[in-house]
């Protein structure tokens, strides 16, 4: 199969709304297409870079081609959110803007836009996880053994 075909065949993604396809469906439809290509490798470095600034960690920072003060920005405001499951959302949301800068203008079939699909799916299947009931059982997981009976 060729990548254009694999795109156009794919079910398309919306932010905060469970993935029509599993990660290992994708893998098999895709596979040696969905490597993550170089840019993305380093716009993922500069978001990393902008999360850990944020989160006081300037040393743990990488080298990274280019810098895009538009993400460093997008992150900070991310930073502001007081509830942590917004901000956590926010954050996912800049990945998931950022992915779109791999798919070329000029080629919205190509190579790169099966680079945004693979990381636009990772964020849609890891967000279809999160629940208050998922996050209850995880506490009372956690907290098993605190629990005292009496």
């Amino acid at each position: 199969m060729t990548v254009d075909y694999i795109i156009s065949s794919l079910p398309a993604l919306t932010f905060g709304e469970p993935p029509q396809i599993s990660w290992e469906r994708f893998s098999e439809i895709a596979g040696k297409y969905a490597a993550a290509p170089a840019e993305w490798k380093d716009l993922e470095t500069q978001l990393k870079n902008a999360i850990a600034l944020q989160r006081g960690g300037a040393k743990w920072t990488r080298p990274a081609d280019g810098c895009s003060i538009f993400w460093r920005n997008r992150i900070a405001q991310a930073f502001q959110e007081k509830s942590i499951a917004k901000r956590e959302e926010m954050i996912d949301r800049v990945w998931w803007d950022a992915a779109a800068e791999l798919t070329d203008v000029a080629s919205p079939l190509g190579k790169g836009a099966l680079a945004t699909y693979a990381v636009r799916l990772k964020i849609a299947v890891k967000r279809a996880k999160i629940s208050a009931q998922s996050g209850n059982e995880a506490f009372d997981r956690l907290t098993a053994e605190t629990k005292i009976s009496f």
